[in-house]
């Protein structure tokens, strides 16, 4: 860690909430230099879904580098990527009657969202986006117009308040009040001040923004206000896609189709850089390299997705077994909940995304501190700082899921009496 502290930039944030040094890991655990156990309920901020080093996905990438298999590709073709398209509409667009086609960003998450809005614009001709409190799409400048944490907007204000409207999310306001309704309104009215944008981009769980979960009949409504003001929709699914609440796409239980889908973090399977965008063919205007970069095709995460999709999604029993472990982390959070009532405000979530709500930032800090201590990587979210986030991967083995909140209960306990001493 000193060389990290001595050299690496301020702008490191994990490492200062995690301050030991780590080497290996493997499925749900992971350890550092003094051979200390810890289970991961982080999994890369999502980016690990299926555990560290998955052994299936491992041997196959060490075949293919053996054999020499192209690494570097921009966006040639190759038999990796033949490969993934292959597997990608055979198991997961064909039998969801998904008509997308694929295209490969820069390996970044927010690299897929910059392009979507791009297109957005190029497509229907209007500059405007409409996001949502809370919501969290990247940093590079355009995603960051689209993201509305001050934390990460500091500095940049004016340069993001441009081309932009936010509206709130489900459940920002209390009460009865609809922003679904409202957006249509504004939308109608001549009045409003608000111009017909190029599209809206939402998370259909808000997974930085503090575990906010949208219904699906909310879903549903803000579906139909894009079509009848023909806008079009544009899904975030990179930290809640590829199954994290239990289907491989968020929205699947709304029964919506969106017009752009953004993926990336776990779709690679193996922790490697990957982001894919998903349009439907109708729009896809793009001209040949409009919407470049060097490192827009992945083969070596190409390999891994694609094993990730055959290992995992060729049916629903995965489904079923994510959902199970949801329904257990779930209950066992509410009862914790209950039990804690003097600091614990709420416990949400679906699949294995989940969130414990605490009273304030302080106590959040100090819960996930003493967890670290006792072997539990667990962060905090929410734009307060007072989320706990639980993200294991989906795969962990019941005993890790079970000892890992086990941590986390004995680390409010001890913070609690550590209070009253």
């Amino acid at each position: 860690m000193e060389q990290v502290r001595k050299h690496e930039s301020n702008v490191r944030g994990y490492s200062r909430s995690f301050p030991v040094t780590f080497t290996s890991a493997n499925g749900a655990v992971i350890h550092d230099t003094d051979h200390k156990q810890y289970i991961d309920f982080l999994a890369g901020a999502g980016a690990l879904n299926y555990g560290h080093n998955n052994p299936f996905f491992k041997m196959k990438l060490m075949d293919y580098i053996d054999k020499n298999g192209v690494t570097h590709g921009l966006d040639l073709s190759t038999e990796a990527k033949e490969h993934f398209i292959q597997i990608f509409n055979k198991y997961i667009l064909e039998p969801r009657e998904l008509k997308y086609k694929m295209q490969f960003t820069g390996p970044t998450g927010t690299n897929t969202v910059e392009a979507a809005i791009k297109l957005a614009q190029i497509v229907t001709g209007r500059t405007n986006i409409i996001t949502f409190t809370n919501g969290y799409h990247g940093h590079s400048k355009g995603a960051l117009r689209l993201t509305a944490n001050a934390h990460y907007r500091k500095g940049l204000e004016n340069e993001l308040n441009q081309f932009t409207t936010f509206i709130p999310y489900f459940g920002f306001l209390d009460g009865d009040f609809d922003s679904a309704d409202y957006l249509d309104k504004i939308l109608s009215d001549s009045g409003s001040g608000t111009d017909i944008p190029a599209a809206i981009i939402l998370e259909t769980i808000q997974g930085e923004g503090g575990v906010n979960v949208a219904p699906k009949e909310w879903l549903q409504k803000l579906r139909k206000i894009t079509e009848k003001h023909d806008i079009l929709m544009i899904v975030d699914d990179i930290q809640v896609g590829c199954g994290r609440t239990g289907n491989f796409f968020s929205f699947e239980d709304a029964g919506i189709y969106p017009d752009m889908v953004t993926l990336s973090k776990s779709l690679s399977g193996y922790g490697l850089p990957m982001s894919l965008l998903l349009i439907k063919p109708e729009i896809d205007d793009w001209k040949p390299g409009q919407h470049t970069g060097t490192f827009r095709g992945n083969n070596l995460a190409f390999v891994t997705a694609a094993e990730a999709i055959i290992k995992y999604w060729k049916d629903d029993e995965f489904t079923q077994e994510i959902k199970g472990k949801s329904a257990k982390l779930l209950r066992i959070l509410n009862q914790i909940g209950e039990d804690h009532k003097d600091i614990i405000k709420d416990v949400r979530g679906k699949g294995l995304i989940a969130a414990v709500e605490c009273t304030d930032a302080e106590t959040a800090s100090s819960i996930t501190a003493e967890a670290f201590s006792n072997g539990l990587i667990i962060e905090t979210c929410g734009s307060d700082g007072n989320i706990i986030k639980f993200l294991p991967p989906l795969n962990i083995h019941e005993n890790y899921l079970n000892e890992g909140i086990k941590i986390f209960e004995k680390a409010i306990e001890t913070i609690k009496q550590a209070e009253l001493a």
